[in-house]
């Protein structure tokens, strides 16, 4: 049953109605910045789709080879698009949330510029190859203290605003924002300084901890803050139940960190500890469906809005793209689909499907409906956010698609000693070609997104944006 009274209320709206009136100066800086990086980045992840048609492309040029652009893909994806815009999707809806001002724009600001110089010190570093070689850990040492850094200032700022707040409940969001901030902290530190000193066995326990953990201690739970936050404002629809929302974040916090070991199922490591990554792999069904629930819930009698409403066209698509990943992360952890699928082009499908299915089209969302409220004006063309998504939406499905298909066929081959292994990737050449061309259609949606974003942003003032 539904929660009754106080429970089902809009995010971030008064008992009393009073208002505060907000700076956002730190969000709009965040937001502004990450998009143009997705484009850029989108250049490179077209690149290397090409390269793996035309393995000659872009010739022997050391900087553009596939060793260098492949980290700066995936760190651009993941810390210059996506946790940028995060952060600051965070800092417009904590204080609303809290119906405070951002405890401190200052600091905000002097964030969001250090983030920046990581950011672009990252693109110079990883093209020169300097390099740690860890996966998702590429960054030289300097940088990572910089993060840190940075994500301290991040983390004080939240804290604090959250500490001033009028309001003595918290609604789901914070406590999503506030398990992001820590969590992050632990696996951040983990994949980054505390691997250095493992090698062997320990150091690839250590480090995939930190790769799915990225994923499932990072960007899921700052991604479901945002689309329990989103998708009540957007569709102007009560939460269907808070506890049930609560039931979700406490087993995120004690089941997502003991399942990076099903990576190396098959591998040199103890059976117990490939069977308690299965283990656990498995019980992420429950927070997955608790929020897949609730948000299906919500939505219950205004699935309507969809024709109108991108914004809840990203949220609710990307609700879905959450549960097919979760659903097969828990089958990939088994040892029987494991075998087949592993290692194959199977994991980069279901990896993308996370990032720029479920939680890109979250923080998409958050920023279609974000920035015009910041600007007070309306969103540079409503067509044109349509066509975004539509774009990344048929696009998406034919690269995972794709690619689950393909890594199957794939991992079949590798398991048949029959088949020569130079064969195995003759064999995928119509699946890359897939891909590309799926891939192309993706980019022109992040085309249309980021072109759509900047034009609000750059664009003279013209009717404000709705309350």
């Amino acid at each position: 049953m539904p929660e009754q009274s106080s429970a089902r209320v809009q995010p971030g709206v008064a008992a009393s109605g009073a208002t505060t009136v907000h700076d956002d100066t730190t969000a709009k800086w965040f937001i502004v910045s990450s998009v143009t990086y997705f484009f850029i980045v989108g250049i490179i992840a077209i690149a290397i789709a090409a390269k793996f048609i035309w393995p000659e492309l872009l010739g022997t040029v050391q900087y553009l080879t596939y060793g260098r652009l492949r980290p700066l893909h995936v760190n651009g994806m993941l810390f210059g698009w996506l946790l940028s815009a995060d952060m600051g999707l965070t800092f417009f809806l904590v204080p609303r949330l809290c119906g405070v001002k951002l405890w401190s724009e200052k600091l905000g600001v002097a964030t969001a510029a250090l983030w920046n110089i990581v950011v672009l010190s990252a693109v110079v570093c990883l093209l020169l190859g300097i390099n740690q070689g860890l996966e998702y850990a590429e960054l030289p040492l300097g940088l990572d203290v910089l993060v840190v850094v940075a994500w301290i200032m991040f983390g004080v700022n939240i804290f604090a605003t959250i500490a001033s707040r009028k309001f003595d409940a918290m609604y789901v969001s914070l406590w999503y924002v506030m398990g992001t901030i820590l969590w992050t902290a632990f696996v951040y530190l983990t994949g980054n300084f505390a691997v250095l000193f493992a090698t062997g066995v320990n150091q690839a326990n250590l480090n995939w901890m930190y790769v799915h953990n990225a994923v499932g201690l990072i960007f899921t739970p700052v991604g479901l803050a945002l689309a329990y936050y989103y998708i009540p404002k957007s569709s102007n629809t009560p939460l269907y139940s808070h506890k049930l929302s609560m039931i979700g974040f406490w087993s995120l916090a004690f089941v997502y960190v003991w399942t990076g070991a099903h990576h190396m199922i098959h591998g040199p490591i103890s059976q117990w500890l490939q069977t308690i990554a299965s283990a656990f792999s498995v019980m992420l069904l429950i927070p997955v469906w608790a929020a897949v629930y609730n948000f299906f819930a919500t939505m219950k009698g205004q699935w309507h809005q969809l024709r109108e409403n991108v914004t809840l066209k990203f949220l609710m698509s990307g609700v879905v793209f959450y549960l097919l990943t979760c659903f097969q992360g828990p089958m990939h952890s088994l040892r029987s689909v494991n075998a087949i699928v592993s290692k194959t082009d199977w994991i980069p499908g279901h990896a993308h499907m996370a990032v720029l299915g479920a939680f890109s089209f979250f923080a998409i969302a958050g920023t279609y409906y974000t920035l015009p409220r910041i600007l007070n004006k309306k969103l540079f063309s409503d067509a044109l956010a349509n066509w975004s998504y539509w774009l990344l939406m048929t696009g998406g499905l034919g690269f995972f698609v794709t690619l689950w298909l393909g890594g199957f066929w794939q991992g079949w081959q590798w398991n048949n000693p029959a088949i020569p292994f130079i064969d195995t990737v003759k064999a995928l050449q119509p699946v890359w070609i897939v891909r590309f061309f799926s891939g192309i259609l993706m980019f022109l949606g992040i085309v249309s997104f980021a072109y759509n974003v900047l034009a609000t942003f750059l664009g003279s003032d013209s009717e404000p944006a709705a309350a």
